[in-house]
């Protein structure tokens, strides 16, 4: 354990003092974590001083950490980058005088600056090796660019986040059914499971039918779980599995997952509820971007939303007026991933759109030592989005049976009010109008009148979810198994 104990010395070192991460010194204590997993079959108890395990510091040392971590990001992006370099050469700022106190100087950068001109926020210092792209659900794809450093960084605290947070075991098999174009998670997710020993499917966004039918596929591997135990999905493909699931009369039984981790989309507390009994599994939920990697969040049991500070400086500020936002109330969020854990496209206060509500009053759990935010309440795009977001909506609609999910919705700012417009199974259904409009007031929704459809060409347009990315297989999907009564 001599060789690990000293790459954990230099991995602090190089934090302290914000110098380039040795990707083999975070390898070996990946390694030695899955070594001891082996040997003792549970993780030391030092395991939660790890890199990514939210452990408590000490309010001092971590202003400190701060004020330095934000002054070297900044230094190398000002030296390094093109867009930042004339930022800060406009506005006269010098990176080494910023403090915490002081940060706001630094303009806020939109993401249409970084989508505009990505190579402009490219260290010159760096070498890119791979091209990360968002899904573009929101808009134009995010390009965004990782050395091999970076890759590797991630790729071992993805293992150390697998084994502690997931509690991956060699005996799981992990099924990743997000869009194969996500190349850096998707590299992240089949990097750390093998890694561990696990094993790993690909499976895509495919059609849900096909997808479900190699969830239940016995897999007859020597030592591994009988079935899949393991799935990564966004939100919008688990409704889209859920719905094949109700619809075809799979039942919970018929699949041996455990754990399904969802991402990258709101997730409302029905569809949550709905996928439990659907698949018989734990469904959880984080915060992650492509553009800010590794900087997170991860819930409590309260159901806040906590963010590391450990690898990035979390803002949450008002999308008009950048000004921070005060408690109880709506903003989003803004971060900016610290050097040295990125090297390559290097962000000041980005904008990621993502919104949240700030707790009233100081949480009091597991957590509470980290910030903390609601959950992902949707993307910001106009104020209408504020007032009624993504997350209350969902939590109407896929409540509801008589929607066929992913629900299909568009929020329409027609005078006097907003007027929600949903597709639904079958019209006449004005039980299920009834019951919308008793709970959309029942929670707040400021909402002037929710109108059914049964075509969506008669609908507005309705924004694209992940589950739209569908990719297309030859195979042919046998029928689920629907039990059949026995004769008298």
């Amino acid at each position: 354990m001599f060789g690990t104990a000293l790459s954990q010395l230099r991995y602090g070192t190089a934090i302290l003092r914000n110098r380039p991460i040795r990707p083999q010194d975070l390898d070996r204590i990946a390694q030695d974590l899955i070594a001891t997993l082996a040997e003792f079959g549970e993780p030391g108890a030092d395991s939660a001083l790890l890199p990514g395990q939210a452990g408590s510091v000490d309010p001092a040392i971590r202003r400190t950490v701060t004020e330095r971590s934000l002054r070297a990001t900044a230094r190398a992006a000002a030296q390094h980058t093109a867009y930042y370099r004339r930022t800060f050469d406009d506005l006269g700022l010098d990176p080494r005088t910023l403090t915490p106190d002081t940060w706001d100087q630094v303009p806020v950068t939109s993401k249409a600056a970084l989508r505009s001109l990505p190579a402009a926020f490219v260290s010159a210092a760096s070498t890119p090796a791979l091209m990360a792209l968002t899904t573009g659900t929101s808009g134009t794809p995010t390009t965004v660019w990782y050395s091999r450093s970076e890759v590797r960084i991630a790729v071992a605290m993805s293992t150390v986040s697998a084994v502690l947070g997931m509690g991956l075991r060699p005996r799981h098999t992990v099924a990743y059914a997000g869009c194969s174009r996500a190349t850096l998670p998707l590299l992240n997710v089949e990097e750390s499971v093998t890694r561990i020993g696990a094993s790993f499917v690909q499976i895509g966004t495919v059609d849900p039918a096909v997808a479900l039918d190699r969830l239940a596929t016995p897999l007859g591997l020597r030592g591994k779980a009988p079935q899949i135990t393991h799935l990564t999905v966004s939100a919008s493909y688990l409704s889209a599995l859920v719905e094949e699931a109700e619809q075809s009369g799979w039942k919970s039984s018929d699949f041996g997952l455990e754990s399904v981790g969802v991402g990258g989309e709101v997730l409302s507390e029905p569809l949550r509820e709905r996928a439990t009994a659907a698949l018989g599994a734990r469904i959880s939920t984080s915060y992650m971007m492509t553009e800010t990697m590794p900087s997170g969040g991860t819930p409590c049991a309260e159901g806040h939303l906590h963010h590391t500070t450990e690898f990035g400086h979390l803002e949450i500020l008002d999308p008009e007026t950048h000004a921070p936002t005060s408690p109880g109330a709506v903003g989003i969020i803004v971060q900016t991933p610290y050097v040295p854990y990125r090297d390559c496209t290097l962000l000041l206060r980005y904008a990621t759109g993502d919104l949240v509500r700030l707790p009233e009053s100081p949480p009091a759990c597991e957590l509470a030592h980290l910030p903390a935010t609601s959950p992902i309440l949707g993307r910001w795009a106009r104020p209408l989005s504020r007032e009624v977001p993504t997350w209350s909506v969902l939590n109407l609609l896929e409540a509801e049976p008589e929607i066929p999910l992913p629900a299909r919705y568009a929020l329409v700012d027609d005078p006097p009010g907003p007027r929600l417009h949903v597709l639904v199974r079958r019209l006449p259904a004005a039980g299920l109008l009834g019951r919308l409009e008793e709970r959309a007031t029942a929670a707040g929704l400021a909402l002037n009148a929710i109108v059914l459809h049964d075509d969506q060409a008669s609908m507005p347009p309705t924004g694209p979810v992940r589950a739209d990315l569908r990719e297309h297989t030859f195979e042919v999907v046998r029928p689920a198994t629907v039990p059949v009564a026995s004769p008298a």
